[in-house]
């Protein structure tokens, strides 16, 4: 963690809240708000977009490498709180999420190498970071997610996207209940591309001083953090997928999904980690905003037939009316402001959910021509 500069009169001066450096011939790109477990202020949105504009123009750079300060995470998120307070006192809030999704559409078409590094705490915008670069490394202490149902949002950030990699079932199933995944997990789930010890990743700048960049990077780069012994972790997600694959059927509704959980559970022979599973997902679709739910299963099942920019857009308009008129503020407040984990959602269940509703939500709130993200992914 950086300590604050002190100037010659003595007036401490906050760290930076990202750390930029180059070491032969590559980038390292720090968030560095360790506290916060370096979720994204909208200030660091912009010094990361221009920064990535410096390496893509520069001829000199071969390669990104983005990581999070501290030893806790990569980056936990969207600074939601910061968020809240926005929207409380009527300020503009719409840009926070337009730049945001630049910044990810930008790394996913990034013209050189981006390495990730989630190691520890990666979430939500941590992952939209992270999902569009060209290695994804995960480590033992990786604890991945995109956990938005819970506050009344959708998986964004590129998600109804880059979820798509996955088997339909697992990506309903991550989308739905914010299933925390390991970083053995995250490889299996293909949300990862390496799963190394992190102690491995302490000396990797080491071994870039030594890379010579005279063929193809990518290969060069992966070399640098794939451990010389590589050892192929237990995913628990593994022995989890059949369960998976029988609840999060596509064509089963959230009610549905539901309730094939609660027929499964009075069954009397169930292992124990069986059952701790089936109430672990029940009790995260009881607990998540109803609305969100089902616009979120619609999202993802759309997402798969879209291109990345159109997946942009979409989630975009869900935001801009979850925010307005949904449950966002209602979550927040309940989860992350007062913390009586009580939120009053509205509806309040799935029964009471209108299908109207969902298919408002789901309909953009701008014509195509007026969208803020309508020349993304243009030539």
């Amino acid at each position: 963690m950086s300590t604050p500069v002190t100037t010659h009169d003595s007036v401490a001066q906050p760290a930076p809240e990202v750390l930029f450096r180059v070491v032969n011939r590559v980038a390292l790109i720090t968030l560095n708000r360790p506290a916060a477990l370096n979720a994204l202020s909208y200030p660091m949105i912009g010094e990361l977009a221009a920064l990535l504009e410096r390496c893509r123009t520069d001829d000199q750079i071969v390669a990104v490498v983005l990581r999070g300060a501290g030893e806790k995470g990569f980056c936990a998120g969207g600074d939601v709180r910061a968020l809240y307070r926005m929207v409380a006192q009527r300020e503009t809030w719409l840009p926070f999420f337009v730049d945001e999704y630049r910044l990810d559409h930008a790394i996913h078409t990034f013209p050189k190498p981006v390495v990730a590094l989630m190691d520890g705490v990666t979430m939500g915008g941590g992952m939209g970071l992270a999902q569009g670069a060209a290695l994804r490394v995960a480590t033992e202490r990786s604890k991945i997610a995109m956990p938005e149902t819970r506050i009344g949002l959708v998986p964004d950030v590129g998600a109804t996207h880059f979820l798509s990699r996955m088997p339909v079932e697992l990506e309903l199933y991550v989308g739905l209940t914010g299933a925390m995944l390991s970083g053995a997990d995250a490889l299996s789930a293909k949300l990862a591309d390496l799963c190394v010890p992190s102690s491995w990743l302490d000396t990797f700048e080491t071994r870039i001083e030594s890379v010579k960049w005279d063929g193809d990077v990518l290969p060069a780069l992966r070399k640098v953090f794939e451990p010389p012994c590589n050892v192929v972790p237990h995913a628990v997600l593994d022995t989890q997928m059949a369960w998976i694959v029988r609840h999060f059927d596509k064509r089963s509704t959230v009610e549905r999904i539901v309730a094939t959980l609660k027929q499964d559970l009075v069954r009397d022979e169930l292992s124990r980690e069986h059952r701790q599973w089936l109430q672990a997902t029940l009790d995260a679709l009881a607990g998540h905003s109803p609305t969100m739910l089902c616009v979120t299963r619609e999202a993802l099942l759309r997402g798969r037939q879209m291109t990345l920019a159109e997946s942009f857009r979409m989630e975009l308009g869900i935001v801009a009316r979850a925010i307005e008129e949904g449950d966002f503020c209602e979550g927040v407040r309940a989860h992350l402001v007062d913390k009586d984990r009580k939120p009053r959602w509205a509806p309040a269940s799935l029964v009471e959910l209108r299908a109207e509703r969902v298919r408002h939500f789901l309909t953009s709130p701008w014509k195509l021509f007026a969208h803020p993200l309508a020349d993304l992914g243009a030539a």
